[in-house]
């Protein structure tokens, strides 16, 4: 740069942020819920949903990778990163007005046709993503980082669960899913063109070749991973046919296990593949950091689905929130989750200091079990809510004490190939849970399925025993 960074600054590098959590706030637990389940019906729309999200999520870790990797090389003279982040959000904009227009269509045509939409979706939110998140790297010096990742905390998570609680949830709740993808429309085109005045320069100095070894690497672990779920997935698939003609008492008990036993082995088996992939042997010397992603990716298919099947699950406990009037009480649960994530999140880390990382990580994973049990046994939307405070406390502690324990654990010299691990981790947990639980839900309950994640969230506590860093 040829300018010192201002306060108004903090606004330009982050601001992006507000717009990329509209986006999946937005989409994945409101319009694409409600959408599957006007193409495919009732019987099989969790089912749907679940392959939606694996499937994109494979995709956007990938997209995710390759426009970081393109970004980091690019030698644009308006600078590295505000041709992508520009790029992806106009693509963006042209891909939710496409899914717009599937809102006319039914039966399967209009399913397979939103799934094409939201792959290209990722395509385009992961290229303006890749190149957000580099700004303060690129551009703060370490004295200010703390400052500018701050602001970057509150317009990633709070600010914009409020917005999309406020504003385009009683827009979905109407039934106007066309203004609702507009003011989404608005947010991207607002939160890109004042990205345009982030003070960046060109590179004056050619970069070296694209090294594409560790983007063929991560390829090969998300494939061996989309491998795993795939087979899980027919497991349990399995189960539910081989004991459909049981009481239903029997089927919850079996399936259940079943479900529960699928997801755990899914995680281990993915974290073990992905380590062994990704790092080899040399893992051995580090046992702690395969058991630091087994305790993360679990804890993350807990917090991470009980978002996305929300919608479903109030249409089920309660029948007058039939259809899209379930789209407000399903935002403002979201909403509490994200204030609670954030006032815990920022005395985090100082009573992981005090408390110990490894069992602050342990109380997270209790905290989310019980929200999560409030949530699937509460008989009003008043528990429920509270349900998902003591959920978004439970997240938020975990966020600030089991990345420090990782930054503790991970090889100070290798920090970005093991962390990349971490980040399948991240993308894994929408997919293990979303593809292995949708079948559950739809031939028995999304009760049952909001209780297994919340089993999750204990299993993962198992996983701590393993870590010898963080006490």
């Amino acid at each position: 740069m040829d300018r010192p960074l201002h306060w108004y600054d903090t606004l330009t590098i982050n601001i992006n942020w507000f717009a990329i959590t509209a986006r999946s706030q937005t989409l994945v637990p409101l319009v694409i819920p409600l959408l599957v389940q006007q193409f495919v019906g009732e019987a099989q729309k969790g089912s749907y949903v679940g392959m939606l999200r694996l499937w994109t999520l494979m995709a956007a870790l990938l997209f995710q990778a390759l426009m970081g990797l393109l970004s980091d090389h690019s030698i644009f003279r308006w600078g590295r990163r505000r041709p992508f982040i520009l790029a992806g959000a106009a693509f963006e904009v042209i891909v939710l007005v496409a899914i717009g227009t599937t809102a006319g269509l039914s039966g399967m045509n209009g399913y397979w046709m939103l799934f094409a939409l939201m792959m290209l979706s990722m395509l385009g939110s992961n290229t303006s993503h890749a190149a957000t998140q580099a700004l303060i790297p690129d551009l703060v010096p370490d004295r200010r980082k703390g400052f500018f990742s701050g602001v970057k905390a509150a317009l990633e998570v709070p600010v914009p669960l409020i917005f999309v609680s406020f504003v385009i949830s009683r827009q979905v709740a109407a039934g106007n899913l066309w203004a609702a993808l507009i003011t989404l429309c608005g947010v991207l085109i607002v939160c890109a063109l004042i990205s345009m005045f982030v003070p960046e320069r060109p590179l004056t100095v050619k970069p070296p070749a694209l090294d594409w070894k560790p983007f063929l690497r991560l390829a090969g672990m998300t494939g061996l991973f989309t491998v795993l779920i795939l087979l899980a997935g027919l497991g349990v698939r399995t189960v539910i046919g081989l004991v459909s003609g049981l009481q239903n008492s029997t089927q919850l008990w079996l399936v259940g296990a079943a479900g529960l036993a699928a997801m755990a082995l899914t995680v281990l088996a993915g974290v073990w593949a992905s380590v062994r992939v990704s790092v080899g042997h040399e893992i051995k010397a580090n046992p702690s950091f395969v058991w630091w992603v087994v305790n993360r990716l679990a804890f993350l298919v807990a917090s991470t689905n009980l978002a996305g099947f929300m919608v479903y699950l109030l249409q089920e406990k309660f029948p007058e929130l039939a259809g899209q009037k379930a789209a407000g009480p399903a935002s403002t649960i979201i909403m509490f989750v994200g204030v609670f994530i954030l006032v815990m999140a920022l005395p985090g880390g100082w009573v992981a200091d005090r408390l110990g990382k490894k069992l602050l990580s342990a109380l997270s994973g209790l905290a989310v079990a019980a929200g999560a049990l409030v949530v699937v046994a509460a008989p009003s939307m008043t528990l429920i809510y509270a349900g998902a405070c003591i959920v978004g406390a439970g997240v938020g502690f975990f966020y600030s004490a089991n990345w420090a324990l990782g930054a503790e654990i991970v090889p100070q010299d290798q920090a970005g190939r093991y962390l990349g691990i971490q980040n399948l981790a991240g993308a894994g947990a929408g997919a293990v849970g979303a593809y292995i639980g949708g079948a559950i839900a739809d031939n028995l309950s999304y009760v049952l399925l909001m209780t297994l994640y919340g089993l999750m969230a204990l299993l993962s506590i198992f996983a701590l025993i393993g870590i010898r860093k963080g006490d």
